[in-house]
């Protein structure tokens, strides 16, 4: 009887490698996909939230301490008001003055943001578009001006103004806060004329517009969102601004809302208006808070253009 002998598998040859039967991807065991990211997304959403309410809390519970009265403020300080005492926004508005105040610092911060803008787009365009001995200087300086603390020039600004006859006035404010102000201002918008288009500006030299009429009609709306960015810093700045109104401004009736609302919390002594004293903070908080929230996409638009070219 014949068996049928099945043939030995031939040795493999030396060198040649024996290929692995492909398995489909079904048959695979499933492989963990890894969130990128997902531990620093949740820390950095924890982060903000936080800062958020460190944030807002402060602001929401001025406002509703503002409708109450000193008993509630000190009895419960954190818990709603119980009445809304709109006679507090009423008394600091006309018994404190603070009508007066806020008019002197709309005057003071819109003359000094108008003046801080036009001088300093005019000073950074030329910096930024014009080669000519001395630039890097000049633009230099004011960088330098930045780092320069307000401090140390306090008594010096404070003969100079009085020897110019602007002591105690609304106009020679202004100068201080433009001067104060113009080193940042020609800092970043120097960076951001540098960004636009210079097509733009030989084709307005071609039809034969001027330097001043291509600045003026051509390349100062083209950075709209420069000049909204900083003119916010700056109304933040000088809207907030207390130590050169308090070296330079020592009239009673020309005081700005940072001086009237240290007189309104020590006006009293011990039996101060604390009522009175937070409606006047939050009338100084809304004008911030209400620029920022309209100009909140400008801001953003603003910062972010002169990184992209």
């Amino acid at each position: 009887m014949k068996t049928t002998e099945t043939p030995a598998p031939l040795p493999a040859e030396s060198g040649a490698s024996v290929s692995k039967v492909d398995t489909p991807p079904s048959a695979r065991p499933p492989v963990k996909k890894k969130r990128e990211g997902g531990v620093l997304n949740v820390f950095s959403h924890g982060m903000l939230i936080i800062w958020a309410i460190m944030v807002v809390m402060p602001l929401l519970w001025a406002v509703m301490t503002s409708f109450k009265d000193d008993s509630a403020i000190f009895g419960s300080p954190w818990s709603l008001p119980h009445s809304l005492h709109f006679d507090n926004w009423s008394r600091a508005w006309t018994q404190a003055n603070m009508s007066d105040y806020f008019l002197n610092t709309v005057l003071v911060v819109g003359g000094s943001l108008i003046g801080t803008l036009v001088l300093g787009s005019m000073a950074a365009y030329v910096l930024a578009r014009f080669d000519f001995p001395g630039n890097r200087f000049i633009y230099y300086l004011f960088v330098g001006g930045m780092s320069f603390p307000i401090m140390l020039a306090l008594v010096p600004l404070f003969y100079v103004v009085n020897n110019m006859g602007l002591l105690n006035t609304i106009h020679g404010l202004i100068l201080v806060y433009i001067a104060y102000s113009l080193p940042f201002t020609v800092f970043f918008l120097t960076a951001f004329f540098r960004t636009l288009p210079t097509s733009v500006a030989e084709a307005a030299f071609v039809d034969g517009a001027s330097h001043t009429r291509t600045f003026f009609q051509i390349m100062l709306p083209m950075a709209k969102p420069g000049l909204i960015s900083v003119g916010i810093f700056n109304f933040l700045g000088q809207w907030n601004q207390y130590m050169l109104p308090t070296v330079l401004n020592t009239d009673p009736d020309k005081r700005v809302l940072t001086q009237g609302l240290v007189q309104l919390a020590v006006s009293q002594g011990y039996k101060g208006d604390w009522s009175g004293l937070f409606a006047g903070l939050v009338m100084a908080m809304l004008p911030v808070l209400a620029a920022y929230v309209v100009f909140q996409r400008q801001v953003v638009q603003g910062l972010t253009a002169g990184a992209l070219k």
